[in-house]
């Protein structure tokens, strides 16, 4: 039996595939311990830790001194508090997950000779994990092409992004019967917190729908909870079958029920479909620095799973023809849904636990 200490930001895009970690140590008697900030209170609840530990982390900000006095006092802060807890738990090795609530923990942890492992979900090497990277033993990547990945010169293997127990459950179901009169699923969402822009654009390209396609789907979409009564008053006018929510639970289950999924790129989002094997039309999140997301979907494109498109070049209009195009044809959905699978991992769990298990035995000291 060992004892790790799991490092993630409090969000579900780091939260998930640690958690997934946590329950494939669980299954092999190992303790787990997760470091997180405040945000696992709303994401976390359920985390299978022996105890979370909160360590205070900030992001500095070069164009602020004030704010990046303050920063930095901040993570010194957490460093000491991850240095007393690291100093009670005395795990055998640390994974951290990204975000920048990991930095104060791993760096303490590599002061204090523990190994450490980073894993990135992105196609893009996060600016936390480029950051820690020299103080790392190994990096586990989701991607093989991974940018900035090539300049780490430690051991640096592709294990996939870790998915939740109950998404491995979900792939087992084959995509469903697509015929030419039967209803069509489609699932739409945005993450965690759901998406305005998704609000904006799948309703509207919906409705217009011929009618002989449009009364095919169902459509099961998140939405904020600000944009529910807008959003319900389109589907009712246009007469389409729709189920509403701030959130799904149940969301890996409804991933493999659907014929098509419309959503995000993030790193969870695009693991899931891979190991779930369905077809997604991907909006990567505008605006982001390293523009991970769009790097996601553009690597989910090109093997054939899905479709990018650029939310500032997409209009109902537009994305109502594509759709029309998609669902006229099974053979395409179909098509990318095998696709889809060949690129997921669902053994990414297992290959990441035996690679920090190997990196806990070796011992090795940065």
């Amino acid at each position: 039996m060992a004892t790790f200490v799991l490092m993630a930001g409090g969000t579900g895009g780091h939260l998930f595939p640690a958690m997934a970690l946590a329950q494939e140590f669980g299954r092999r008697g190992h303790v787990v311990h997760l470091a997180t900030d405040e945000r696992v209170r709303s994401y976390g609840k359920d985390f299978p830790a022996k105890k979370v530990h909160i360590i205070p982390a900030a992001t500095p900000s070069l164009s602020n001194p004030i704010k990046f006095v303050g920063a930095s006092f901040t993570i010194l802060k957490g460093i000491g508090v991850a240095w007393g807890a690291l100093r009670d738990i005395d795990p055998d090795a640390v994974v951290a997950f990204g975000g920048y609530p990991c930095f104060p923990p791993f760096l303490a942890a590599s002061l204090m000779g523990i190994p450490g492992v980073l894993h990135e979900q992105n196609a893009v090497l996060g600016r936390a994990n480029r950051a820690l990277a020299r103080f790392a033993n190994a990096l586990a990547l989701h991607f093989d092409k991974t940018l900035h990945a090539e300049k780490f010169s430690g051991l640096r293997e592709v294990t996939g992004n870790p998915v939740r127990d109950r998404v491995i459950a979900a792939s087992g179901r084959t995509y469903p019967d697509l015929s030419d009169e039967g209803p069509i699923e489609l699932l739409v969402f945005g993450g965690s917190q759901g998406a305005r822009a998704l609000s904006d654009l799948v309703p509207p390209a919906i409705a217009p729908l011929p009618e002989i396609l449009r009364r095919r789907v169902r459509v099961t979409q998140q939405c904020r909870e600000e944009d529910l009564e807008r959003v319900t008053a389109i589907y009712r006018d246009a007469h389409v079958n729709v189920q509403l929510a701030t959130f799904f639970d149940d969301l890996p289950e409804r991933m493999a029920g659907s014929h098509l999924v419309i959503s995000r790129s993030g790193a969870s989002t695009v693991a899931e479909l891979g190991v779930i094997g369905r077809p997604a039309i991907l909006i990567p999140l505008p605006g982001s620095l390293d523009q991970d997301q769009r790097a996601n979907a553009t690597l989910f494109e090109q093997g054939g799973g899905g479709w990018l498109a650029d939310q500032a070049n997409l209009s109902p209009q537009s994305l109502a023809s594509r759709l029309v195009e998609l669902l006229a044809e099974p053979k395409t959905l179909i098509n990318a849904a095998d696709h889809a699978a060949q690129m997921g991992f669902p053994d990414a769990v297992k290959r990441l636990a035996d690679l920090v298990e190997r990196v806990a035995e070796a011992g090795e000291r940065k």
